[in-house]
């Protein structure tokens, strides 16, 4: 009965390991200042993603150097797998990227949109959701209204 007891507390613990091993890791860089940024991290966390925060007086070096266009600049930067999100880009939105792997860099939510992910205040009217794609054509809406 011993032996019984432990394989199975044994095999929940390996369980709950795999659980925190199979989390998606992401670089989320930000202005150490910045609040909202710290909020949205916390929801890639809350939905399953391990992230880490990266504090920097220099985003816009960040953007500039994954070939992010001022236009398209969001709040933060965060890099998962070989994508970029920049900004408050509602998780089901970054997980599908994530599964389907479309042939863009990644995506943009502009600015700091109100009722966006990890910001306050109530959203007004839709959210534009940009792919920020290779080649000439660096950006197309991809979802809206979210």
């Amino acid at each position: 009965m011993k032996i019984m007891k432990f394989l199975a507390v044994s095999l929940m613990l390996l369980y709950a390991a795999s659980s925190f091993a199979s989390q998606t890791a992401a670089k989320l860089y930000k202005n150490p200042n910045c609040g909202c940024c710290g909020q949205y991290a916390e929801y890639l966390e809350r939905n399953g993603f391990d992230v880490e925060v990266i504090n920097t007086e220099d985003l816009t070096a960040i953007k500039l150097e994954h070939d992010v266009s001022e236009e398209m600049f969001g709040c933060h930067t965060t890099l998962i797998e070989t994508y970029l999100f920049e900004g408050h880009i509602p998780v089901d939105i970054v997980n599908t990227v994530l599964e389907e792997k479309p042939f863009i860099r990644g995506l943009s939510v502009p600015g700091m949109p109100a009722g966006s992910p990890g910001m306050g205040g109530n959203k007004r009217g839709s959210i534009d959701v940009y792919a920020l794609n290779f080649g000439p054509m660096t950006s197309s809406i991809i979802y809206t209204s979210f």
